[in-house]
């Protein structure tokens, strides 16, 4: 997929799907910048590292976006990678879990959004893509919170996608499954790793969504399952 000239702000760019998004655009000669609460390696001049940063602070994110702005001259993408996952019935459990995965699953991305539209709207092809979750589509049990979190993820797609419909800006949202990650490996050893979706695989969506051909294409929600 060509990105050739494209700048993209990538969240939660340290971990194992914000790094293969990272990898990928990089490989399609998009200019990233990588933020991350974590520290960011940048390893590449084409890379912009933005590490430290909250990103469910307001004034936090409206002032890296605004150094992201000008250390690119602007933006062209927003994906939201930045997420977390807590499984946690609601019997005896905490409202601290909800908290949590509400702050770090949506509002992180609602405020990314908000900080990113003043450049994306200026830019010739803008364009969000956002993580949801498959398994917010219907919850199992201890499922709750994390998938109230990724249904906002849903509706802030849809809602955002019709209020930019006119300017230009395309807003879209991935739905993977059970991802092929270090961690998920480890939490579920038995489980059959074949049939889970990897992040490069992911990547190649979401590098899909970023580019000229999906212009077409906005309040998606396009679930992409592996063989689970």
């Amino acid at each position: 997929m060509n990105l050739q000239g494209k700048r993209i702000a990538i969240t939660g760019a340290a971990g194992s799907l914000g790094s293969a998004i990272v990898r990928a655009a990089l490989d399609a000669g998009a200019t990233v910048a990588a933020i991350d609460h974590a520290a960011v390696n940048a390893g590449s001049g084409k890379v912009h590292a933005f590490g430290g940063v909250d990103l469910s602070s307001a004034a936090a994110v409206e002032s890296t976006f605004a150094a992201i702005g000008e250390a690119l001259g602007g933006l062209d993408a927003l994906v939201n990678v930045a997420g977390t996952f807590r499984w946690e019935k609601l019997e005896g459990g905490k409202l601290a879990t909800w908290d949590l995965l509400f702050n770090v699953n949506l509002r992180t991305a609602v405020a990314s959004c908000m900080a990113a539209l003043p450049l994306l709207t200026q830019s010739k092809a803008g364009r969000i893509v956002n993580i949801g979750a498959a398994g917010a589509v219907k919850a199992g049990a201890g499922m709750g919170a994390y998938a109230a979190s990724k249904a906002g993820v849903f509706k802030l797609t849809e809602a955002l996608a019709e209020e930019l419909k006119d300017r230009g800006v395309t807003v879209n949202a991935i739905l993977p499954t059970t991802i092929d990650t270090p961690a998920n490996r480890k939490d579920m050893p038995d489980a059959d790793f074949s049939r889970w979706v990897n992040p490069a695989q992911i990547a190649d969506v979401i590098l899909f969504l970023l580019s000229d051909r999906a212009q077409a294409v906005t309040g998606a929600l396009i679930p992409v399952a592996g063989r689970t």
